[in-house]
């Protein structure tokens, strides 16, 4: 078994196309090799600035011999096929190998030297390289039949065992020779096999493995900032952007004038990384210090001295330009910097940015003045009236409660209609103009300067939040109603202009607003009905998201389905509460037979025709449930017996046995007697949201269910007690209904 080493030298590679460019490299060249049944005991490939490298460990010497075979007709079939098949192989009858009656023409197709498939391969994977940017350079870019890479290639190193693999591409032939450090050994270098690759180049201040850089940066950096006192802001991106920029990283420590620190700390990093990839510092008492760590290429004769002189007068231009930045935009009001609104765009279906503020100013207001955002969570509370109007919100939302809270709620409602009103204001200015990604801090750093309230300026930084999984989920109530109105209005907005998000595309980020909205109301237990404030169609998309976002928590899908199937349960807080007991309750031993118990009795109800009645509204959502079960009705085709037909008992008393015409068998009565006590008991635990307790009053069903399947006979000649005990299952499904359908459970 040998090695193979592959080395594609080029000009500068950009550092975020690098760790892409190793995943494709490995993967054209296992798939280039294995056409010819080729395969590596190990593949490891490298990736810096200058150089893209693979070695292939465990390679035999050559690929074995083929025994290819080519079907041909039967061996009774006329003369004029059998010529047919012989013109196409080039053989004669004799050639040819019959079995079971059917003739085959058989060849060995020689094994190859590993080296011939390489020599194959290699242009192969160089000119179907998947960059995400790529060029043509020199005389042949005139054509565009000509090679493409991210920056132009120079060399190619290409050794099996000790043996150059011999290709051209593009006129570059391979070889063994590869360049050193651009400054320290600029010179050429012969490569003995990939066994001496990466120390020979180590030799030439070329560290090859991108890990052993990263290493470097993070380890010094982090030493440079303890020997000064200081604690270095880790940032794992910038460690490996920095790796990617050079070959051998010497991390150097400098300083910045201590005035630039009346900048916004998160300014002064952004401009730092975005800009110049410098890591930034903290002193002992956990503030911005006036200290970057910078990454150079080289190790400089005097230390770095002049290196981080330079680098230091580079930053200090960049932090020049940001406070001229900042200065400028604090002498302008926010209220001011917010009617440039008008002249923006949101959508073209949609208006401007000042026609999205009012929107989400006046659904914030609302959301506080409704008691939906509270200083303190409020219980949940029905009902549908007046509420904020915000175009494809609908024009109602929850009755508004009056309020414990009096004076403080007003007070609320004013400070988050003025936040929502100035929360996109940082929009024009010139700091987010240069950097966008600080859109909501610098309003929030503005608003604060300005003399705005604290909550005020703390709804306008955060109310872009969370932005995605792990980020930040406000408590603020000012902060949460902003934040709030704003995703809802952009959902309710897109959907009703029909902007919906369809298969993988999502360009107004709208699955992303869902999962806050999820995410805001779960944490901070907002309580009301989303229907109230919701267009169906985005009902169901906030359930596909609740899925989604239930499933990563560990909560199991079809648990969420089999509540959702109720209908109408739109209280997310209420909804996950009932999901979280199910699931406990289904893990036990009295769940599952329950759930057998269940689904004995729905597939009898489904086999007879008896279908479901839909439950009320407000049964559906699970408030104030009657414990009665409506009757059975005959689903659509079903059979009845003509000589014996079904009787139809009075609806509420369905299933009941002080109506029965018939001495109910010992199981059937102990049934009835526990429906009795477990529907009631199982409904006002519902009332009262402890469907714990509801699971525990169904629980109780388990015994009686199993012995009446043990010793009742369901479909019994008499159609009275044939009509009765399918009433008695109905209830039995209607009980369990009233927490979740159990037919949506698996197992």
């Amino acid at each position: 078994m040998t090695d193979f080493l592959l080395e594609l030298r080029s000009e500068e590679i950009p550092a975020r196309m690098q760790d892409k460019a190793r995943e494709d490299l490995a993967r054209l060249f296992a798939a280039e090799i294995g056409k010819a049944g080729l395969t590596a005991s190990g593949i490891v490939t490298h990736a810096g600035p200058r150089r893209l490298a693979l070695i292939a460990c465990g390679l035999p010497e050559g690929t074995a011999a083929v025994s290819e075979e080519v079907k041909g007709p039967k061996t009774s079939a006329p003369p004029q096929a059998l010529e047919g098949f012989l013109r196409k192989t080039g053989l004669t009858r004799e050639q040819l190998v019959e079995r079971d009656g059917i003739l085959f023409a058989v060849s060995e197709k020689p094994g190859r030297a590993t080296v011939e498939v390489l020599a194959e391969a290699i242009p192969g994977i160089v000119r179907a390289f998947p960059w995400p940017k790529s060029m043509r350079w020199g005389a042949a870019s005139a054509s565009t039949e000509s090679l493409r890479w991210a920056r132009p290639l120079h060399g190619i190193v290409a050794l099996f065992g000790d043996a150059i693999v011999d290709v051209e591409v593009a006129g570059i032939r391979s070889g063994a020779a590869t360049l050193g450090h651009r400054f320290h050994h600029p010179g050429q270098i012969t490569i003995g096999s990939a066994a001496d690759y990466v120390e020979k180049l180590r030799a030439v201040h070329v560290i090859v493995d991108q890990d052993e850089r990263r290493a470097i940066i993070r380890t010094r950096a982090a030493e440079l900032a303890r020997e000064a006192g200081l604690e270095l802001v880790e940032d794992e991106g910038l460690v490996g952007e920095n790796a990617g920029l050079t070959e051998w990283p010497v991390p150097l420590l400098g300083r910045f004038d201590a005035d630039y620190l009346s900048v916004p700390p998160e300014v002064i990093q952004l401009t730092a990384r975005v800009n110049q990839k410098y890591f930034v510092c903290r002193s002992a008492d956990g503030a911005l210090a006036n200290a970057f760590v910078c990454t150079a290429n080289i190790e400089a004769s005097d230390g770095g001295a002049k290196i981080v002189e330079g680098n230091r007068k580079v930053l200090a231009a960049r932090l020049s330009d940001a406070r001229f930045f900042y200065d400028t935009d604090l002498k302008v009001p926010l209220e001011q910097q917010a009617e440039k609104l008008k002249n923006i765009v949101f959508h073209e279906k949609l208006g401007t940015v000042a026609d999205k503020v009012e929107r989400v100013a006046k659904l914030a207001r609302w959301l506080v003045e409704d008691g939906i955002v509270t200083s303190k969570p409020l219980p949940f509370r029905g009902g549908v009236g007046v509420g904020a109007t915000s175009a494809g919100l609908g024009e109602t939302g929850p009755t508004p409660n009056p309020s414990p809270e009096g004076e403080g709620l007003a007070i609320l409602a004013d400070q988050a209609e003025r936040a929502a009103r100035l929360a996109k204001a940082d929009l024009v200015t010139g700091m987010v103009a240069e950097f966008p990604e600080l859109q909501g801090l610098m309003g929030g750093y503005y608003a604060a300067a300005q003399g705005e309230a604290p909550e005020v300026a703390a709804a306008i930084r955060d109310h872009y939040k969370p932005v995605g999984q792990g980020d930040d989920v406000p408590s603020d109530p000012v902060t949460v109603a902003v934040s709030l109105a704003d995703k809802l209005d952009s959902i309710g907005q897109f959907f009703a202009a029909d902007l919906k998000p369809s298969g993988s595309k999502d360009p107004f980020a709208l699955r992303r607003s869902a999962l806050g909205v999820i995410a805001l109301i779960i944490d901070n237990r907002l309580r009301f009905p989303l229907a109230g404030v919701m267009s169906p169609d985005a009902l169901d998309f906030f359930a596909d998201r609740l899925k989604v976002q239930q499933r990563e928590a560990g909560v199991r899908h079809d648990l969420i389905d089999a509540v959702f199937a109720l209908g109408g349960e739109d209280d997310l807080v209420r909804l996950l509460a009932r999901v979280h007991a199910l699931q406990a309750f289904v893990g036990t031993d009295d769940g599952t037979n329950l759930l057998a118990g269940y689904k004995r009795a729905a597939n009898i109800l489904k086999k007879e025709g008896v279908i479901a009645a839909p439950l009320p509204a407000r049964e559906r959502l699970g408030v104030g449930a009657d414990a009665q079960a409506s009757a059975p009705s005959p689903a659509a085709g079903a059979s009845v017996d003509a000589d014996a037909p079904t009787p139809t008992p009075d609806p509420s008393l369905a299933g009941r046995g002080d109506v029965l015409a018939y001495p109910p068998e010992p199981a059937e009565a102990a049934l009835i007697a526990a429906l009795d006590t477990a529907e009631p008991a199982a409904a006002a635990a519902v009332e009262r949201e402890d469907f714990e307790g509801a699971m525990a009053a169904l629980a109780s069903l388990r015994a009686p269910i199993d012995a009446f399947f043990d010793g009742v006979t369901v479909n019994d000649a008499d159609p009275a007690k044939r009509a009765a005990r399918l009433a008695l299952l109905a209830r039995v499904r209607t009980a369990v209904h009233q927490v979740a359908d159990f037919s949506r459970i698996e197992g």
